[in-house]
């Protein structure tokens, strides 16, 4: 039981499986200072939660359909400046995680070890300490040391929040006149955006810009 001097951290859980959502929310709800008050199937669910139900915390895959958690996690953030975001995935990967940090995440959680580590990560980041899995770290910092021993710079975000969203929607299948719809956006529009970004990522077809569009987290292979 909490106390009144206990307050309960309020956590939105997006995961597009529901199973997964009910194993994430079964390890949160156990501890008295947390509490799953709403539950999303993908990023743009999870926006649209947040501007409904008061909270503190929200608890975001990568891959989701409509909308990514990174994708979700710039419109959070950049709504609602207060709010802690915390990345739950199934990829141990140095390009997601750093894309997780640039997207305004405060932590960084694998799945395999979600009941070992969700919980510290949750309380972590709401005293605003970062978290990052363990065993991550290390090898993180030596690659950044590489990078910037080899004079590489990490590369600054190519497309546009706009763009991404477009290429998103390609890779996904959908027609220019249904990616119109889905943005409120002319089919003009649609085909101006599909040439700027192949003109930026350098590529000449729709298979091309899915590879690229799976390689970025925006979909699942």
């Amino acid at each position: 039981m909490t106390t009144p001097h206990t307050p309960v951290i309020r956590i939105l859980l997006a995961d597009d499986h529901a199973l997964v959502r009910r194993g994430v929310r079964l390890i949160l709800d156990r501890e008295p200072d947390l509490e799953v008050v709403a539950e999303a199937g993908d990023g743009a669910e999870a926006v649209e939660l947040a501007r409904t139900h008061p909270i503190d915390l929200a608890v975001m895959d990568i891959a989701m359909p409509r909308m990514t958690g990174l994708q979700a996690t710039r419109e959070l953030v950049a709504r609602r400046p207060g709010l802690r975001v915390l990345m739950l995935t199934m990829h141990d990967n140095e390009q997601y995680f750093f894309q997780a940090l640039k997207a305004g995440a405060d932590g960084y959680v694998l799945k395999s070890v979600a009941d070992r580590d969700l919980v510290a990560a949750c309380r972590a980041a709401m005293r605003d300490e970062p978290f990052l899995y363990p065993g991550a770290v290390t090898a993180l910092i030596r690659t950044h040391l590489d990078r910037v021993r080899d004079g590489e710079e990490p590369p600054e975000q190519v497309l546009t929040p706009r763009e991404e969203e477009v290429l998103k929607l390609v890779a996904e299948g959908h027609s220019s006149k249904e990616i119109a719809e889905l943005l409120f956006i002319s089919i003009k529009t649609v085909h101006r955006h599909r040439e700027n970004l192949l003109h930026k990522l350098g590529m000449r077809d729709r298979l091309q810009l899915t590879r690229y569009a799976i390689r970025a987290g925006l979909i699942e292979a």
